[in-house]
């Protein structure tokens, strides 16, 4: 309690913007119209006061915050910042750019979501398909309670396999961690024991869902892994051609181990934002992002769950507004916000302090919805 009160304090002590700084995001031929915040029935000064708080505020360690309305960019600020990438505890201090990748971290499990969509619309699987239908090969891990496991409860979180993420990752008894260093990353999962909850019933945060995912998505595809998956469904349909997926035991870091540009995760964002949709063509169904942002699940309190998306809300003007987000550690997040028509991308390093979870909302809370003037 005390640590949180401290988190609160330095969010409210943050230093205040004296000046603005709002100068326009550069037109870079990437898939991104450019506009001003004005243009897009946004009020300028909440937005650009962000840049100068997070610069006068280096505890944050913010590193890039990108704000786009009605599909179009109409704020993007980076910061020079103390950095990690996955498996490295540090790369020193970078000046963050539009060019550069940075670890999405949690998100890349948002992503594994968008691809097992794109096979249900090709009719590769089905989300109610038991899991074990794909694995004969661990046929001796079969109970009749794990297959009940179906796809869904992957998406979910709520297979019921036991999973312990609370340690620190670089505890090797961190049921992530210990994933990892397995010899078959998806046997290790599969072989977990069963909690006396039965499939569907409770949320559990597990890293093992999207690994597990992914391998389906490798058996269904004809054997493509998941960096081949996403270039292929994905990240060519929507312009992205630089990424890259962090590499553990000679194999993608598939829970956690995307590295996007901003813009580019902004991409991910605004395809969600449409539907599935991108510059007009349909990457995934909209039924499947309908179901990927509809509560499917309690999740970690506050917050509902759907397919690896979360979903939340804010207070505008005494009334609740809705979102759908993707988290990353560090306080990596893409905020979509159907109502308004928003997508917010936020990239801090923030590794493992509780100061993560609270700078992203301040930055929605205090100053994108407050500049939203008209819908």
């Amino acid at each position: 309690m005390i640590a949180r009160f401290a988190i609160l304090a330095a969010l409210l002590s943050a230093p205040a913007a004296l000046a603005q700084d709002c100068a326009p995001p550069a037109d870079l031929k990437d898939g991104w119209d450019i506009a001003t915040p004005q243009s897009q029935g946004m009020d300028a000064a909440p937005l650009c006061d962000i840049g100068a708080r997070f610069e006068g505020w280096k505890e944050a360690n913010a590193h890039a915050v990108l704000v786009l309305r009605h599909g179009k960019l109409v704020y993007e600020k980076y910061f020079a910042g103390e950095d990690q990438e996955w498996g490295k505890w540090s790369i020193g201090m970078i000046q963050h750019n539009a060019g550069r990748l940075h670890d999405v971290r949690s998100i890349s499990k948002s992503v594994v979501s968008l691809l097992t969509g794109v096979a249900v619309d090709r009719g590769w699987l089905s989300v109610d398909q038991s899991v074990f239908a794909f694995f004969p090969e661990h046929a001796d891990l079969r109970t009749p309670a794990k297959d009940r496991i179906t796809i869904r409860h992957l998406l979910t979180m709520s297979s019921s396999l036991a999973w312990d993420e609370s340690l620190p990752y670089s505890d090797r008894r961190n049921s992530e961690t210990a994933m990892n260093n397995a010899a078959d990353a998806a046997r290790y999962v599969l072989e977990q024991p069963m909690w006396r909850s039965e499939p569907g019933d409770n949320y559990n945060y597990s890293g093992g869902s999207a690994v597990v995912l992914a391998e389906i998505l490798r058996k269904v595809s004809g054997g493509m892994d998941i960096t081949m998956l996403s270039k292929t469904l994905l990240f060519d349909p929507l312009g992205i051609t630089d990424f890259e997926w962090a590499v553990w035991n000679n194999r993608p870091v598939i829970a956690s181990g995307l590295r996007l540009r901003p813009r580019d995760l902004a991409k991910v964002g605004q395809l969600v934002l449409d539907g599935g949709k991108w510059q007009g063509r349909q990457i995934v169904s909209e039924k499947w992002i309908a179901d990927s942002i509809a509560p499917q699940i309690n999740g970690q309190s506050p917050f509902f769950y759907g397919y690896q998306w979360w979903l939340g809300r804010s207070l505008l003007d005494g009334r609740q507004v809705d979102w759908a987000a993707g988290f990353g550690e560090g306080g990596q997040r893409v905020f979509i916000i159907p109502e308004f028509d928003i997508v917010v991308v936020l990239n801090f390093g923030l590794y493992g302090r509780g100061l993560q979870a609270y700078v992203g909302p301040s930055i929605l809370n205090q100053h994108v919805l407050p500049a939203v003037v008209k819908k």
